[in-house]
């Protein structure tokens, strides 16, 4: 690490593009390719589609591949090295072994792309004199976290994955490098992304009420150093690398032999980053908990026998108003009355209250989750109680309870947040579930949503009438809701199997690596 410094990165200039649009380019491709997949218009250069290029200068033949891309910001293609694409080499190689190479490649020219845009982001902002002078030592602590610590992390993870490819540039391997790294990458973007929270808090903070950090924002965004993208984008870029790090390493993993000892390390490597990603995941979560059971704890009074709210390992998966339904059934018409009930549903434990002025409740009733049941009311009923759901408290004495929601998707939702806990999905028992993939990223908004980035693959589980989806992700099995106007149906049963397929074969390579150990 220390000899960092001193030394240089040939592929830091290979493409005038940051990272933030480098990214958005490679996903709309994924994304263009999987449409090729679904409509059966596949060829043989479909899985690697041209990008828009600048005309290439010409070179003296001497010079390295290498420092061709220092100066010729242009290729991204492992085929379009000179000397790969007249080579023989190439020619003799199966269609397969080329986009295991390619696959490779990007790798290495992505990480060239991000740590270009982790250099504006420590050289130009996080040094800036002017940013320093406003900011506190907490506020600067708080904002940029160890940002130069990723920075010199991704140098020296970029600076080896160049040696390897020089030392072979037609059989190159990068999953031994990355699990060289993995504890590095550990290291610090562990602490990087459990501060996200007071990350987004201060920026915030500042954004709204210092008048003289958004001027000195302003005249350091509108350089043409950042390519009009603004700071949020670049403190965000190390929770999106290692996320999509993590991708590129599955992607390689697919496309290796079987029984290989390149599967091997592809796989020690995946796994590596897939728990440093969960760990800072729920390093995130219990931040994001913490403080919020604080909070309710502070609005929440009991009726009912005081229920100790703040617990370590307890977190809200799902909270709000509801109207509860009464029916008179001594009424010849069934008479309806209404009131306001409010949910908070934890973990462990559904709390009942009475909605309050400022924003307060009145706990008058709980239950613990493994005693809580939620499903479709069957009855018809007409008008305005539509989007009815009934709810089971067993061991309570009012145990049964009808609630309308204001929208069909928000009925679903509560039945499927008050669903016992599931196992994970076996993918290949649902050959025939939809399938879609994202064509607009969402940032979940509420617990029980799921977080989606452009090309994911989502296997659809339920929809509702007004444009709302519950899906499991084919590469995490992470589950949750999301709007269907930010993906597209994939029709295709051929793609829909190869999906499936790809996702088992990197499930069988894990089991195949660590039962053996």
């Amino acid at each position: 690490m220390e000899n960092f410094k001193r030394r240089h990165s040939k592929l830091i200039n290979s493409s005038r593009l940051l990272y933030q649009e480098y990214s958005d380019v490679v996903l709309n491709k994924a994304i263009q390719s999987q449409k090729r997949v679904d409509s059966f218009a596949e060829d043989i250069e479909s899985s690697f589609p041209s990008s828009p290029r600048l005309r290439r200068k010409v070179l003296p033949p001497q010079d390295s591949y290498l420092q061709r891309l220092s100066v010729s910001s242009n290729a991204s293609l492992w085929q379009d090295i000179p000397m790969i694409r007249g080579s023989r080499i190439l020619l003799n190689m199966s269609r397969d072994e080329q986009k295991l190479q390619e696959a490779k490649f990007e790798l290495i020219m992505s990480e060239a792309s991000y740590l270009r845009s982790l250099n504006v982001a420590v050289d130009h902002f996080q040094r800036s004199a002017e940013l320093q002078a406003l900011l506190t030592n907490q506020e600067r602590q708080w904002l940029f976290s160890r940002l130069h610590d990723v920075r010199d992390v991704s140098a020296s993870f970029l600076f080896d994955l160049e040696e390897k490819f020089e030392e072979d540039m037609f059989t190159f391997h990068v999953c031994d490098v990355a699990l060289k790294h993995a504890p590095e990458f550990r290291r610090v973007y562990l602490p990087y992304v459990t501060n996200q929270t007071y990350q987004e808090q201060t920026f915030q903070r500042l954004l709204n009420g210092n008048a003289g950090f958004q001027q000195v924002l302003e005249r350091l965004e509108s350089d043409p150093v950042c390519q009009r993208l603004s700071l949020k984008s670049f403190l965000i870029l190390p929770f999106q690398r290692i996320t999509r790090l993590k991708l590129l390493l599955q992607n390689i993993l697919k496309r290796t032999r079987p029984g290989s000892e390149e599967e091997v390390q592809a796989t020690q490597a995946y796994d590596a980053l897939e728990k440093l990603i969960k760990d800072c995941n729920e390093n995130v979560q219990r931040m994001k908990s913490t403080e919020e059971l604080i909070y309710l704890s502070q609005k929440i009074e009991f009726e009912c026998k005081i229920f100790p709210l703040i617990s370590q390992s307890r977190r809200l998966v799902k909270c709000g108003e509801l109207t509860a339904l009464d029916f008179n059934t001594l009424s010849p018409k069934w008479k309806v009355t209404t009131r306001p009930i409010y949910l908070h549903l934890f973990n462990d434990c559904l709390l009942l209250s009475r909605p309050k002025e400022g924003g307060r409740f009145v706990v008058f009733d709980h239950a613990a989750f493994s005693d809580v049941r939620g499903e479709k009311c069957e009855m018809k009923l007409h008008g305005t109680n539509k989007n009815v759901f009934r709810l089971f408290l067993l061991q309570n004495y009012q145990g049964e309870w009808n609630f309308r929601t204001e929208t069909h998707s928000e009925k679903l939702r509560w039945i499927s947040a008050l669903a016992p806990p599931r196992g994970e999905l076996d993918l290949l028992e649902c050959p025939d579930a939809p399938q879609v993939q994202c064509i607009k990223t969402y940032k979940a908004r509420e617990n029980d949503e799921l977080a989606l980035e452009k090309a994911d693959i989502i296997m659809v589980m339920q929809y509702s009438n007004d444009g709302w989806m519950e899906g499991v992700k084919l590469s995490d099995r992470e589950r949750g809701w999301f709007p269907s106007e930010h993906v597209e149906l994939i029709s295709s049963k051929h793609a829909r199997q190869k999906n499936l397929k790809e996702e088992q074969r990197v499930k069988n390579a894990k089991q195949q690596v660590f039962c053996k150990k």
